[in-house]
């Protein structure tokens, strides 16, 4: 069967300009698929492909247990090639156009209890040296829930402390104004007077907010090695991590009676549906509640 797979392959490469990477992944995807084709349906024609065997093409991968992104990005590379046959009058018909996208299941966030939240904060010892600073960026985390890289970015001029709000830059350099409580605004504050002003004085920096021992502004892995550091102090053996605060923000909001429209835009989400996966987990804890506690629901012990 002629299946026209390397001059798709030289449109990715010369016209779609795609990257090595993302050229051998399309070429493995395809391979895969035409050898099913071949040997599971004994196709010798492309006329003969339908939907049901792009279907059943799918199933194949699923109950080889890939990954949902992995599946998605193969049923893509599929219709992107049965675009390219058809655009090319190699074949009169389309069998992928009518098919939808098989849709990737979302895993849902960890999320930690404010009880638990508490006991982090609780062990940060405020007392040693940058112990101010490490409290400020947990706060600044669970109070703005704003992602480690927007914390990195943070600079003295983005802070509104008389108003109670600070300047976050997101994703594709959008910039936000997210609301901040005042025991966050205590802690940056306690930061800024005690530590910063000896930090400041050992580099150059742009004026970020949150700095290294040495005076530089801090990176991501930095940040998350202090997280760490008092996650293990605080005993929670939970895998968890800086974006934690972030999942344990929207949901507690929203557990609360939050708005999701306000969540969305203090998250800095472009489309709401991402925002919305944080209903799904308020949802699961409820059921979770109407398990343990209805008494219908109780099991004999």
């Amino acid at each position: 069967m002629e299946t026209y797979l390397e001059d798709y392959i030289t449109m990715l490469r010369v016209e779609k300009n795609l990257s090595p990477k993302s050229i051998e992944a399309y070429k493995r995807d395809l391979t895969r698929y035409i050898d099913f084709l071949e040997e599971e349906k004994d196709i010798n024609n492309l006329e003969e492909i339908s939907p049901k065997h792009i279907r059943g093409f799918i199933r194949v991968l699923n109950d080889a247990h890939l990954a949902p992104a992995s599946i998605t990005r193969a049923f893509s590379s599929i219709r992107s090639y049965h675009s390219f046959l058809s655009g090319e009058n190699l074949v009169q018909q389309n069998p992928s156009q009518l098919l939808d996208a098989p849709k990737p299941s979302r895993k849902l966030p960890v999320v930690l209890a404010v009880e638990e939240i508490n006991r982090i904060l609780g062990v940060i010892d405020t007392a040693k040296p940058l112990g101010r600073r490490d409290m400020a960026i947990l706060e600044v985390l669970y109070s703005a829930g704003v992602r480690v890289s927007e914390l990195c970015d943070l600079r003295m001029i983005d802070l509104f402390l008389d108003s109670e709000t600070i300047r976050v830059t997101g994703k594709g350099n959008k910039e936000r104004l997210v609301p901040i409580g005042p025991l966050a605004r205590e802690c940056i504050n306690n930061y800024l007077k005690h530590e910063r002003p000896t930090l400041s004085k050992k580099d150059k920096n742009l004026g970020k907010i949150f700095l290294s021992r040495n005076g530089r502004p801090l990176t991501r892995m930095a940040v998350n090695i202090i997280f760490n550091k008092w996650v293990k102090a605080s005993g929670i053996k939970r895998k968890v991590s800086p974006h934690t605060f972030r999942h344990s923000f929207a949901t507690h909001l929203l557990e609360r009676g939050a708005d999701l429209r306000v969540v969305q835009e203090m998250l800095g989400h472009v489309d709401i549906s991402t925002t919305q996966i944080y209903t799904h987990l308020d949802r699961e804890h409820l059921k979770e509640v109407h398990r343990t506690f209805h008494p219908f629901e109780k099991k004999e012990k």
